[in-house]
């Protein structure tokens, strides 16, 4: 699978990706996403958090792995708590969702909004890579 696939486009850590590789297997790729996450300038963080959809979006605007993991039901209590989280930390919610149902992700949304923004930029990364690495897994 593409790395621009995996990482939802061709964020700053696909195309530190993709400059180094080829990589021996696709663990060895994952593995070394999770050490660039420390290596990213706060922007490039940023940016690559934000270029996953919002957990909920309309299905129209999914990729077609972000449709197949989320599904296209909508709760009307994400949008609002969508909005709240990224006021509140300037990027966006990212959860590896791996087949829980959406009431479920609104209580982790709901608690993850107590933590700091240092905390939340870290964990949305990490489930960046833990979703590319389900995709891997998947394909």
């Amino acid at each position: 699978m593409a790395v621009e696939t995996l990482f939802e486009g061709w964020t700053p850590l696909a195309r530190r990706l993709l400059a180094e590789g080829p990589y021996v297997s696709d663990a060895t790729m994952i593995a070394r996403a999770y050490q660039l996450l420390g290596e990213l300038s706060e922007g490039e963080k940023v940016a690559t958090v934000d270029a996953h959809p919002r957990i909920g979006e309309d299905p129209a605007r999914l990729s077609r792995l972000s449709l197949a993991e989320q599904g296209a039901d909508r709760l009307p209590e994400l949008d609002r708590l969508n909005a709240e989280y990224e006021s509140r930390f300037g990027f966006r919610f990212v959860v590896f969702v791996n087949g829980r149902p959406k009431s479920e992700i609104v209580e982790v949304l709901k608690e993850r909004l107590g933590n700091d923004r240092n905390q939340e930029l870290e964990t949305g990364l990490r489930a960046v890579v833990d979703i590319a690495a389900s995709r891997l897994a998947q394909q």
